[in-house]
């Protein structure tokens, strides 16, 4: 099996000039902000629906923008200028020429670079015409406090990153953290990534930590490597519906290739956790129980086609597996899951020998000018049967929305989009294959059958400094599981249970935040959070964190240097 991995990491790859690959984290939201306001201006291209992007990949099309720019073929305004040349320097690493003015051996910036705004961030950096090296420290601390009490969040390390030649590359990052109140669980409705606690409680507080880094290859129109990083597939501002980047990151085999400009392939196959346990792995030592889970994988595939400028279609296709190991069939990117699977286990037999199957797509528009428009679905079960029975569903989820940016005020940008994600969505019957990893839901965090409203208006008025003020009205109704189903009914028959009937948990929630970017990857921050969760008891208990029940008033603070 160790063979077949170095054969899809290494045999397939031509000796030309190479896009070196390490990704930029999606927590850096202020440069993925600033590409798509490129990209809804149509200076760029940009496929939106997979993140994260390379820091390569960032430095092309932001140099993309300077050339249009330098030709007077496009105009920008003053603080958008000014934003494209604090990128460029932020990223001036990936530039594909030496520069005899990065310090060797600087930690901090000194005293000249911080009376002339210098816009590097903090670190150790070396560049010649064979090695890159950045060595960045992680530190940041954040103060809460509401009615329920305060809540003190505190983390750091470092990361570094760096280049090989002309074809390799590689980066790691490791964060401890540290609360005193437990923020994130499984089952809890919000978007904070999801963490496997090192230790627990309300009143010791908790710790984890967060590890991360790859190791790849590249050429002129593709990349392969081994990497352990947080991934994000679908469209859309507040989160997305595919995969949504909240689970604990996975390790994984990642491939992309873009042999031409209307096409670009991705793929990885992931190494899941599954968090049930192995009993029959499972055993004693020395009076110790050593607990074993079952292995969990997951293989998924998305082919974007450009058909004319600024308008992307995607579709694509997963699955996650188990019981029968690493699959050959299933590190083959261009298959058709579904059917792969159909060939692998018996199902005439009647018996639950199947693994759990996803289809999806995208749709990706800004051929409109300061518009971009978009729309993906999420198939966790289809059938036209379902379609044409009046009283059934198929279990499918779909988020659209709209951004409109720099019109018709310059710096300004409105966000309006509705996501709906109908029962049994991300669920599976047998616990090892649902769409889950460390027992997070990898799509969207309200799960099935829910619903939620969003609405926002951002404005820029200086470089690095970001107004947000949005609404959010989450909605979860009725929970549902096979279990349920299969006790309450003879056939467990979920394409037909009331769909929205009941609600049982609601959000509605105001947020305003500002935050300045000071030096790259060196921010300060103010949040204002009014939020309302009301509901059944049971569920705002299970779905919410002790510190937002009811109605509460959170003002946050804090400061950060990287993600």
């Amino acid at each position: 099996m160790k063979k077949i991995y170095w054969f899809l990491l290494f045999a397939a790859i031509p000796f030309v000039v190479p896009a070196q690959v390490v990704y930029e984290h999606i927590s850096n939201t202020n440069i993925y902000d600033f590409l798509d306001e490129m990209a809804n201006q149509k200076y760029i291209e940009l496929n939106d629906v997979i993140k994260p992007y390379s820091r390569k990949m960032i430095y092309n099309k932001l140099r993309e923008v300077k050339n249009e720019v330098a030709a007077n073929k496009i105009a920008l305004n003053k603080r958008q200028e000014k934003e494209l040349n604090f990128y460029l320097q932020a990223y001036f690493l990936e530039s594909s020429s030496p520069r005899a003015k990065i310090e060797k051996h600087r930690l901090f910036l000194n005293k000249r670079q911080t009376t002339a705004l210098a816009l590097n961030p903090p670190g150790f950096f070396y560049k010649d015409s064979t090695f890159t090296l950045a060595i960045q420290p992680i530190l940041g601390m954040s103060y809460s406090t509401n009615e329920n009490g305060g809540l003190k969040h505190t983390w750091g390390f470092f990361s570094l990153f760096g280049y090989i030649g002309k074809h390799f590359s590689f980066y790691t990052s490791v964060r401890d953290n540290d609360l005193n109140r437990v923020m994130v669980t499984p089952e809890y409705f919000v978007q904070t990534p999801g963490v496997p606690y090192k230790n627990g409680g309300e009143v010791n507080g908790i710790q984890y930590s967060d590890a991360r880094g790859g190791l790849m290859y590249s050429w002129k129109w593709g990349t392969v490597g081994i990497v352990k990083d947080d991934v994000e597939w679908g469209v859309g501002y507040n989160g997305t519906d595919i995969r949504s980047g909240r689970a604990p990151s996975s390790a994984m085999i990642k491939l992309q290739l873009k042999p031409v400009r209307w096409f670009e392939f991705n793929y990885y196959h992931a190494w899941l956790v599954s968090a049930i346990v192995d009993s029959s792995r499972s055993y004693w030592i020395d009076g110790t129980y050593r607990t074993v889970f079952h292995p969990k994988y997951m293989a998924a595939s998305m082919f974007t086609f450009y058909p004319i400028r600024h308008l992307n279609l995607s579709f694509g296709n997963s699955i996650i597996y188990t019981d029968i190991g690493v699959h050959p069939a299933y590190l083959i990117p261009f298959l058709f899951y579904k059917s792969v699977d159909h060939t692998l286990n018996n199902r005439t037999s009647g018996l639950q020998t199947g693994q759990n199957s996803q289809m999806y797509f995208a749709i990706s528009s800004r051929n409109i000018k300061h518009l971009h428009l978009y729309f993906d679905m999420f198939f966790d079960d289809f059938s036209f049967s379902h379609v044409k029975a009046k009283d059934e569903f198929n279990l499918l989820g779909y988020k659209g929305g709209l951004r409109v940016s720099n019109f018709p005020l310059q710096n300004v940008a409105l966000t309006a989009e509705f996501t709906l994600t109908k029962p049994f969505v991300y669920q599976h019957r047998i616990a090892t294959q649902d769409y889950t990893s460390d027992l997070y839901n990898m799509g969207h965090y309200l799960k099935d059958n829910s619903k939620e409203y969003y609405v926002a208006l951002q404005y820029k008025p200086i470089r690095g400094l970001h107004f947000s003020l949005s609404y959010t009205l989450a909605r979860h109704y009725d929970d549902y599981s096979y279990a349920e189903c299969e006790t309450q009914h003879p056939r467990c028959y979920m394409h037909k249970v009331p769909v929205f009937k009941n609600l049982k948990w609601q959000n509605a929630m105001v947020l305003f935040s500002a935050r300045y970017e000071i030096v790259a990857n060196t921010y300060v921050f103010f949040k204002y959070r009014y939020s309302d969760i009301t509901g059944d008891a049971a569920y705002i208990k299970k779905y919410s964190p002790q510190y937002y029940w009811g109605k509460t008033n959170t003002v946050t603070i804090g400061t950060n240097i990287g993600f």
